[in-house]
């Protein structure tokens, strides 16, 4: 069973830095690969940058939450919850597709 998780690339947890601007304040993130991977797509899904995504991302917390102890993690379960949706609705599709043909 480990043998799916040891076995990923490195790269994948490797973490990397980026600067962004979010409410007019240039701040530094940093997550692992894979996380950046993800944002990115869902900002591509969204029609957006993924500095446009998070920053959309922690002024909708900051409007519900009126706080955000830690962003980065924040962030790594929006992900999270992204590729669970994502689970859940795919096999909604397959299902639609098959009744379709």
């Amino acid at each position: 069973m480990c043998e799916l998780y040891v076995k990923a690339d490195p790269i994948l947890y490797e973490s990397r830095s980026r600067s962004l601007r979010i409410c007019g304040v240039v701040t530094t993130l940093r997550l692992e690969n894979q996380f950046w991977d993800i944002l990115s797509e869902i900002a591509e899904v969204d029609g957006m940058t993924t500095n446009q995504l998070i920053a959309k991302l922690y002024e909708e917390v900051m409007d519900y939450r009126g706080e955000v102890v830690n962003f980065a993690s924040f962030l790594r379960v929006s992900c999270m919850r992204y590729l669970s949706q994502r689970r859940v609705v795919a096999p909604e599709l397959s299902v639609v597709r098959t009744a379709v043909k």
